[in-house]
């Protein structure tokens, strides 16, 4: 005579069934000690990982990048102080050929003294192209104050070494008695001023436009040379308004607006998924190939790409210039902004149409105007620029931190 078996009782003889070397309790396993255990312990530093612990350590790391920047300001200071001189008169810091192929201005407010944020700039720029050498000959530094007074110490030590342009000498210019003119219209029209000044000045090929707290990475002239000469001969780069060396770490995470990110995630589980199978298949002893494991094991290497940072993973990409990758680019920030000349001059035409205030300040702008003008803009990836100003030129900051 049978008897009828209650569902609980057929779970529970399932789940003896289930045992330590099974797959489903190995992965389990697995999942639990890497987001549960291994991965908080090992990124809970790490600033741009979703385990980072903010309340336990913002505050200590925002201190110690601050105090690191006041020692790495006092070297490019005392850099340009012992700076050797030539016969006797002060050397030009690096001065291209006549009509040079790419002019790398930086532009520079007087803002936070102690920081020196500009000499920080111009001095690795100055070293990265000593190092260089003959392939960067056709490379002009130069400088453009924007500072209205005249108490800039900074920008009057690099004029003795690196070309300068002076947006407010001998004006006498009415902003501070302009209320109409707010701070991010004055940033919008300094830039302006600064990449016609390149254009006059110089008739370069392109125009890299750098802000005064933006520190170019050690590849920076390496890969600018490839993706100009190489990658941007392709059609579609070709006429590109312009090219960002730089976004935001914290907005670099796959969930994002940007649908390019998700083609490359999912390319992340494709290639991960397949590779961690073999390999969990092999240790474990397991025959064939599973597709549910596969399946697994994307995910698994999907969510851990994005949980520790995708910044992070970013940075294999600098192993090789041609590595670097280039995609659409989006709204924020204009740290460095590369400008082919034709480009360039589009855009001054183009910023003079749209007035800049709170929440649409330049980088909005230039952005709006890419789907207005039919224009197509792109940002190369990982980053080309450090951005180590704490302390920014457009509102005050009482307690600068790192996030």
């Amino acid at each position: 005579m049978s008897t009828s078996t209650s569902p609980a009782a057929m779970l529970l003889r399932r789940l003896r069934r289930l045992s330590w070397g099974s797959t489903a309790v190995q992965l389990f396993i697995l999942t639990v000690v890497t987001f549960g255990l291994l991965a908080p312990l090992a990124c809970h530093r790490l600033l741009h990982s979703y385990f980072y612990l903010r309340h336990w350590h913002l505050n200590q790391m925002s201190q110690e990048f601050l105090q690191q920047n006041l020692k790495e300001g006092e070297a490019a200071l005392h850099y340009f102080e012992e700076l050797p001189s030539a016969n006797g008169s002060v050397p030009i810091v690096w001065q291209a050929t006549p009509r040079p192929w790419l002019v790398i201005t930086i532009i520079t407010v007087d803002r936070q003294p102690g920081f020196h944020y500009v000499l920080q700039v111009v001095s690795q720029f100055h070293r990265l192209l000593q190092q260089c050498g003959p392939q960067c000959e056709g490379h002009q530094l130069f400088l453009c104050n924007v500072e209205r007074s005249v108490s800039h110490f900074d920008a009057k030590l690099l004029s003795k070494y690196v070309p300068v342009a002076n947006r407010y000498e001998g004006t006498e210019d009415d902003y501070g008695d302009d209320p109409s003119t707010n701070s991010f219209e004055k940033e919008k029209q300094d830039y302006v001023y600064c990449l016609e000044s390149s254009l006059q000045t110089y008739n370069p090929d392109y125009v890299l436009m750098v802000e005064d707290d933006a520190v170019p990475e050690e590849q920076i002239f390496p890969v600018l040379e490839h993706l100009l000469r190489a990658r941007f001969s392709e059609p579609h780069l070709r006429d590109a308004l312009y090219l960002k060396l730089y976004h935001p770490e914290r907005l670099q995470h796959y969930i994002n607006p940007e649908p390019m990110r998700i083609l490359e995630w999912v390319g992340v589980g494709m290639l991960l998924g397949p590779l961690l199978t073999w390999i969990y298949m092999r240790f474990a002893s397991r025959p064939g190939f599973s597709w549910p494991v596969m399946l697994f094991f994307s995910l698994y290497s999907m969510g851990l790409v994005e949980l520790v940072g995708r910044h992070y993973f970013l940075e294999l990409r600098r192993l090789s210039p041609s590595l670097y990758s280039v995609v659409p680019a989006s709204q924020c920030c204009t740290p460095a902004m590369l400008f082919p000349a034709p480009a360039a001059r589009r855009t001054l035409t183009y910023l003079s149409q749209v007035y800049c205030h709170k929440g649409f300040g330049k980088d909005m702008a230039l952005y709006s105007l890419l789907r207005a003008k039919g224009e197509r803009a792109y940002v190369v990836e990982p980053n080309l620029v450090k951005h180590i100003g704490l302390f920014s030129s457009l509102r005050y900051n009482f307690h600068p931190s790192l996030l």
